[in-house]
């Protein structure tokens, strides 16, 4: 039994690296590949960008859970977010877990954002993370992350994410918590349909390119899909946006492990359907 635990530590360690330590929180976000870093407009852009936060003035907060990826009950994550605008700007909470019982993660992240004029955005996190190895010990770690929005022209937005400036690491081992380099791209090129593209450098990592589109049907539903490499990734998904719930899903392949489901629900004090119509009306674009 000992050597079958420690034999899925080991499995797990290595997934964590190649699968999850990149893999951001949303089924929306994973159904356009991570490709949405200039497309982060929920309340789980306090995890992709958060920046993002400022561009919405309602309250809205996000629940994923994910219990078995690819079959992998260890491998079992969680999240939650919440934005809350006020007068002087945007305000973020983000809670998650993962792993198992011989390993376990937790994190939890403060943000910030405001607007500065009429088309840049900025965002701020501190995130307090907590690893804990059964029979090897426990460690906490202060990371500081920085984001930044702007929009080239009403249907064009680039932006800027840096996690983990101050390389807060575990223990006394460098590179331990991954310092990661977001840029990229989102272009409207309908009113109902954005590209977007991102490049993702990881400390001691080759670059990662990242493509996805987005498909708003009408009011109520959305259809995406992605594609990245480094490592190599498909994947699809979709949105059901009613009242004040948006319910989204995605799929997305592994070369190593095959494929898998994600589910995520988000919930605001406001109607969240059309969710980019809201955005342009309260930003005045």
């Amino acid at each position: 039994m000992r050597l079958r635990n420690f034999s899925i530590l080991f499995l797990f360690l290595i997934c964590f690296t190649e699968i999850f330590a990149q893999q951001n929180p949303g089924a929306k976000s994973i159904s356009l590949a991570s490709a949405d870093v200039a497309l982060s407009n929920d309340a789980f852009s306090l995890f992709t960008n958060p920046s993002g936060l400022a561009q919405m003035n309602w309250i809205e907060t996000g629940v994923f859970y994910s219990p078995s990826p690819f079959g992998v009950k260890e491998l079992s994550n969680a999240f939650f977010a919440a934005s809350i605008p006020t007068e002087y700007g945007s305000f973020g909470l983000g809670l998650s877990t993962y792993g198992f019982e011989l390993y376990k993660e937790n994190k939890f992240i403060l943000t910030y954002a405001n607007r500065y004029a009429k088309n840049f955005f900025y965002g701020v996190s501190l995130s307090l993370n907590h690893l804990s190895i059964r029979n090897y010990g426990e460690d906490n770690a202060l990371a500081f992350s920085l984001g930044a929005l702007y929009y080239l022209s009403p249907d064009f937005r680039f932006a800027f994410i840096a996690e983990n400036l101050n390389k807060a690491t575990w223990g006394k081992e460098k590179n331990q918590i991954p310092t990661i380099y977001r840029s990229g791209i989102s272009y409207d090129v309908l009113r109902n349909v954005s590209l977007n593209f991102s490049l993702e450098s990881e400390v001691g990592f080759n670059p990662s390119l990242q493509c996805g589109i987005n498909y708003d049907l009408n009011d109520y539903f959305s259809l995406r899909s992605g594609f990245a490499n480094e490592p190599s990734k498909y994947s699809a998904g979709f949105g059901i946006h009613y009242s004040q719930f948006e319910i989204d899903y995605a799929i997305f392949t592994h070369q190593e492990l095959g494929l898998t489901h994600q589910f995520s629900v988000l919930f605001g004090l406001e109607t969240l359907e059309n969710r980019t119509a809201k955005i342009r009306k309260y930003l005045g674009l």
